[in-house]
């Protein structure tokens, strides 16, 4: 068999469109011949850096948005539903706390990392709860099955000089690859980093990598 190829996830729980990649890559992850690598990076941090700005401040682009993502949850089967209050989930708190959570995890617990990132997600993007408050957290975090006192040294880190420095590693790793937004993927192929944008880019993906896109979910039969 031929030797993994590495794809790296950049990924921000405040992104729905990074929960959307997320999950596909984690289909695939045993369908296609890679190592998946989960980079929890910080999406305000890449949009500053690239003066870029969320697509639901572009008010016809909010409108679709808010369109689309029905139709991305049945398409994907993934449970996205558009927070009540969207300004204030998604623009006004942000995910700083959360994503710091998450990195304190791939420190910590890496084998949690995925679950979290998952339960973090389905809080603010399915269930319309906070992802910013301590005991959300927690909470999410003791649902994706870590303990108690796991979870609550996780969090009492999250200020800490290494968490914040790691957190803004992966994001500066991405910004050097070339992302501008997330989710971003990073094919390592012959040797050389191949970025892909947006949770619209499997069929490419899959071409670059010499693999096959089944549709979004994988190991449901295909008429």
């Amino acid at each position: 068999m031929s030797q993994r190829r590495v794809l790296e996830l950049f990924y921000d729980v405040l992104s729905p469109y990074s929960w959307l990649g997320f999950e596909v890559l984690c289909r695939y992850k045993n369908v296609w011949n890679i190592d998946l690598q989960l980079r929890p990076g910080y999406l305000a941090g890449i949009m500053q850096a690239t003066g870029n700005s969320p697509p639901a401040m572009v008010p016809k682009r909010g409108l679709y948005m808010a369109k689309d993502i029905a139709r991305l949850s049945e398409y994907f089967q993934v449970p996205l539903k558009q927070p009540s209050d969207f300004f204030t989930s998604v623009i006004k708190k942000g995910s700083l706390a959360a994503m710091r959570f998450v990195t304190a995890i791939q420190l910590s617990h890496p084998e949690f990392v995925e679950p979290v990132s998952r339960e973090l997600w389905m809080r603010i993007w399915s269930e319309d709860k906070d992802i910013t408050e301590p005991g959300s957290i927690l909470e999410a975090a003791i649902k994706a099955g870590m303990s108690e006192d796991e979870a609550k040294k996780a969090l009492a880190s999250i200020s800490s000089p290494e968490v914040k420095n790691k957190l803004k590693e992966n994001t500066d790793i991405a910004l050097k690859y070339g992302a501008f937004g997330m989710p971003s993927f990073v094919a390592h192929i012959n040797g050389k980093p191949e970025l892909f944008f947006g949770s619209d880019r499997f069929e490419l993906l899959a071409h670059s990598l010499g693999e096959k896109w089944y549709g979004p979910i994988p190991q449901k039969p295909r008429l």
